[in-house]
């Protein structure tokens, strides 16, 4: 299996941990260390846990795994495009939780939750959502050869100005640059993240496919489950994200009166 887990990885181990007590079977050696960590998020792709012992700050920081054992941020591709939104958008929805209830962001039931008022519309004035590039680390979590992405509420008043470094432009990669530049590499179109909310950010799959001009795709295979069903976490769905219900078998397109 490509990118399987490493034996003493604290990233895996978290992973292993996590997927053990979904399914009731024990954790691997490895995934012992991580009943430490407040695990929010787990589905086929990504585990999240919240960092508690050296957050970045004080409202809440989270950390976002990748299920398999990726080696660095230069593996991804175009074809992992879905799954780089799919990371913002569960990051965003589980900051939001944090931010509306510090203290147990999922503590409540699904059906309550639904009762809450919905998600605001998240904001870089609000939240960060990126990863920290080799040779940086924050050297409070030093992983570098297992792909996680980091997010968390602003201010940042726990950081300090050492551990800032990896935090900083020096280091920082934002996911919604990452998701532009690589849209800009596979469409030959200039769509920098900014302010504005672009049209084509409603798209997750938005230059994900590669191919040449007689038609013939070159996407490669992407690494993790596109689209998967919800993980195990109570949130819920936020706008655009929901799923439509497939058709039923004897539906048909309605005749337009002219």
């Amino acid at each position: 299996m490509a990118f399987a887990p490493k034996p003493g990885c604290p990233m895996c181990g978290i992973v292993s941990a996590a997927t053990a007590a979904a399914v009731g079977a024990p954790a691997s050696p490895s995934g012992l260390a991580s009943k430490q960590h407040e695990v929010l998020w787990r589905d086929d792709n990504f585990t999240v846990y919240r960092e508690t012992v050296n957050p970045v700050s004080s409202k809440g920081h989270i950390v976002v795994v990748f299920n398999l054992h990726v080696p660095s941020l230069y593996t991804l591709s175009s074809s992992d495009l879905p799954l780089l939104v799919s990371l913002r958008d569960i990051a965003q929805r589980l900051l939001q939780s944090l931010l509306q209830s510090p203290s147990s962001p999922l503590a409540s039931p699904l059906s309550g939750m639904q009762s809450q008022a919905p998600l605001t519309d998240p904001s870089r004035e609000t939240f960060r959502i990126g990863f920290i590039t080799p040779p940086w680390k924050d050297n409070k979590i030093p992983v570098t050869d297992h792909l996680h992405a980091h997010a968390y509420i602003l201010p940042a008043d726990r950081m300090g100005w050492w551990r800032g470094v990896a935090y900083s432009a020096v280091a920082w990669y934002d996911i919604d640059d990452l998701i532009a530049e690589i849209r800009e590499e596979t469409s030959n179109n200039r769509i920098r993240s900014g302010a504005n909310t672009r049209p084509i950010d409603l798209v997750p799959d938005a230059g994900a496919r590669r191919g040449t001009a007689d038609g013939i795709e070159t996407t490669d295979a992407g690494l993790g489950v596109i689209d998967p069903e919800r993980g195990d976490a109570l949130l819920p769905p936020t706008p655009g994200t929901a799923r439509a219900a497939p058709p039923a078998p004897d539906a048909s397109i309605p005749h337009l009166q002219v």
